[in-house]
């Protein structure tokens, strides 16, 4: 059965696997599991590589930039104050997000069979 690509986009976003939409992508914060636990897809061959970070930090960057210019706007803290506001929310706006990105980008990858065959590279 071939799932459209807004429901893909969905499980990635809930962190499920891509073909049930009800196992878990992940058995730890971003240790993929091998094998889903409800369907049995293999999830282990879709290597995400560096979008997850990429996307991470795009996201947190469009939320937290305006955040930032609008306190200077409004309020014109101190630059101490805001590096203790803002380094720690962005840091952990971004770790919030990356296992969300990781799978959606293993969602997008799987919609797409674009499997990592390690067999087909030359060594």
């Amino acid at each position: 059965m071939i799932r459209s690509i807004p429901a893909v986009l969905l499980s990635g976003i809930l962190k499920k696997c891509p073909n049930c939409a009800k196992g878990n992508v992940y058995s730890k914060y971003l240790k993929v599991n091998e094998y889903c636990k409800k369907c049995n897809e293999e999830l282990h061959s879709y290597r995400t590589d560096d979008f997850g970070p990429w996307l991470s930090i795009i996201i947190a960057g469009h939320i937290i930039v305006p955040l930032v210019l609008a306190v200077e706007q409004n309020y014109a803290l101190d630059l101490w104050l805001q590096a203790i506001i803002w380094i720690p929310l962005t840091i952990l706006s971004v770790l919030f997000l990356l296992p969300i990105s990781k799978s959606i980008c293993l969602s997008i990858l799987w919609r797409l069979k674009m499997k990592d065959d390690e067999s087909n590279l030359e060594k």
